[in-house]
């Protein structure tokens, strides 16, 4: 018993001797490699030596990283944004915190600060998919640099997800249904939900652009939704239900051969809230805007780059469409052209024809989830090639102020939905031509808490105008 106990201790001691050897030995090798081994290096001999490590225990490990070649990765982007919604101060210890200084306006008009956290590099984070299927991601991030023709070097941050999984459940993991394609999907509603719309406007071919892309963008901060949009609630309800089923028939367009787009014609005499139906279709898709301005284009090769560099989900808008177009699809647009571009040797080259194939020819499929919106004044001049079906598929009459719109305007200037003078105001409303936009100002020349005057007001300026040879339905 005594030997043995004696054999312990000899073994004890052993093992405590080879420790502090390994550790001495271990410390060396750490302190000699930070001298001699860039860091980006040592790092990437301890992913392999980990990557051995798990293969061993039937653990599997993806990299996805920020870039391939100069190419954003999608996947990345999506892990990043769907990861800001899991991390929490007890789930990681070392965090980055992101404000973006745009708002999300809810319904009610508050702001909302968009607020969220990062992994700082090296730190891993547990997620459960499916109840019982743990992933682990960690957030790396290497400096490299990269050559310049001048002699010199830049930097290069190299961005990289590592996720790791138990062997067995890769298929669950990247398979169709999988764990990436749930991350995928949650990031896209996280996404459309954050989204602040942009409004892309083009300057002219003089400005030299240094990224390449010759649209500028600026937060579009428009409050206009269908809710407190002016226009006859039927129209309304039909336009929705046609933007909601657009929206749902991805594959049906694909099937049939069709670009997935839609087009749209607001017609009808100014201050009837064409330019306000826009602004809510925005809103209410999270659509961008693109702002094109056919004066400011020379001829159909740049009208051609300029519609290829809009982005899918977005809104193409030329408004007053009949101030730019000829009866001939031969001519030219833009007969008026603007001061810069008559500096030119060259005559304008922009046609109708060649508008035309971008909006339905064989460029209108560079591009998905894409509308058009034409607006004009007068419905009558444009060229009948426009108005075909597949070109401007909705035609939108905004008329003027209808019962329905006028009480819209009620509600959104005087927070009421009936009084004793809407009936006075229904029959005179229905006589008269007076737009929305008079309406609206004459309800905003009183204040809010005083509505008969208000009302007062408006009823006098419809008894003032002549009646109509067409009542508003």
């Amino acid at each position: 018993m005594v030997r043995s106990t004696k054999d312990v201790w000899s073994l004890l001691t052993s093992i405590t001797t080879i420790i502090i050897v390994v550790q001495t030995v271990l410390y060396e090798i750490k302190r000699i490699s930070e001298q001699f081994i860039p860091k980006q290096v040592r790092e990437r001999i301890l992913w392999i030596v980990n990557s051995l490590v798990n293969i061993g225990f039937g653990v599997t490990t993806l990299s996805i990283d920020e870039f391939d070649d100069y190419l954003g990765n999608e996947i990345y982007n999506a892990s990043a944004t769907y990861l800001s919604t899991i991390i929490t101060p007890s789930s990681c210890q070392n965090l980055k915190v992101f404000m973006n200084t745009n708002f999300k306006r809810t319904t009610k008009g508050s702001e909302k600060n968009m607020m969220s956290l990062t992994l700082e590099n090296g730190e891993k984070i547990r997620d459960v998919f499916n109840g019982s299927i743990v992933v682990v991601w960690e957030f790396i991030a290497t400096t490299s640099t990269s050559p310049l023709k001048n002699g010199s070097s830049k930097s290069i941050m190299n961005r990289t997800f590592k996720l790791s999984f138990k062997k067995k459940y890769l298929e669950n993991v990247v398979g169709v249904g999988g764990y990436l394609s749930y991350v995928l999907e949650k990031a896209k509603a996280i996404n459309e939900e954050r989204k602040v719309v942009q409004l892309f406007y083009k300057l002219h071919d003089d400005y030299h652009y240094t990224d390449g892309n010759p649209w500028l963008g600026i937060d579009f901060d428009h409050p206009s939704t269908f809710q407190t949009l002016a226009m006859d609630e039927g129209v309304k309800e039909e336009l929705i239900l046609d933007l909601e089923r657009f929206l749902d028939r991805k594959e049906f367009y694909k099937s049939v051969g069709k670009a997935w787009k839609r087009g749209y014609l607001l017609y009808g005499p100014p201050g009837t809230g064409k330019s306000s139906l826009i602004a809510a279709m925005a809103n209410y898709l999270k659509f961008d805007i693109y702002d094109l301005q056919l004066s400011t284009i020379r001829k159909d090769s740049n009208l051609r780059n300029l519609l290829l560099s809009t982005s899918n989900r977005s809104i193409l808008v030329v408004e007053d469409i009949d101030c730019s177009t000829t009866t001939n699809s031969d001519q030219r647009l833009c007969m008026q052209p603007t001061n810069y571009s008559r500096n030119y040797n060259d005559k304008n080259e922009l046609t109708l024809s060649g508008l035309l194939n971008f909006i339905d020819g064989l460029w209108s499929n560079c591009g998905d989830e894409r509308i058009i919106v034409f607006t004009t004044n007068h419905k009558e001049r444009l060229d009948p090639a426009l108005l075909r079906p597949g070109r401007m598929d909705m035609h939108i009459n905004m008329s003027y102020c209808t019962y329905s719109a006028f009480k819209t305007l009620a509600l959104n200037y005087l927070h009421i939905q009936n009084h004793y003078l809407f009936q006075q105001i229904q029959n005179k409303i229905n006589q008269v031509n007076v737009t929305p936009a008079e309406v609206a100002e004459e309800l905003m020349r009183t204040h809010q808490d005083d509505v008969d005057q208000a009302l007062q007001r408006l009823l006098l300026t419809l008894n003032s105008k002549p009646t109509s040879s067409s009542s508003n339905n």
